[in-house]
């Protein structure tokens, strides 16, 4: 474990960008930020672990909502300063009650909404 998490290349603020894929459908289904602990504690359990830089804290994929991340491959990247994430995704994977937190297109107009809503986040996290 500890020569995994050395070859981690982490930024000023000791974090890492995390951009986690659905294993299955190729999805990317968010970006998040890992600490050393995070990552150490995704590559134990198996089970995605993040940093919250507004919260300043750990949290589990899943805790308030229980639309939880089941990592099944870990990647870091050539630089040694991105990981990718291969999840079996249960629920959905963004806050706001999309499938993935990239529903958003850029069009000549603005950004068009094109995802797929699974879930009213009102009733998941209250209101």
């Amino acid at each position: 474990m500890d020569d995994l998490l050395a070859a981690v290349k982490f930024n000023d603020q000791g974090l890492v960008g995390a951009v986690v894929q659905d294993a299955q459908t190729r999805e990317v289904l968010m970006f998040a930020w890992m600490n050393r602990e995070a990552l150490r504690l995704t590559l134990a359990e198996r089970r995605a672990w993040y940093y919250s830089r507004s919260r300043s804290k750990l949290w589990l994929k899943g805790e308030s909502s229980g639309h939880t991340q089941k990592v099944l491959s870990v990647r870091l990247d050539c630089d040694g300063d991105a990981i990718l994430l291969e999840v079996e995704q249960t629920g959905g994977a963004c806050h706001t009650g999309y499938q993935s937190c990239f529903y958003r297109r850029a069009e000549p107009g603005g950004w068009v909404e094109d995802g797929v809503k699974i879930f009213d986040p009102d009733r998941v996290y209250g209101a």
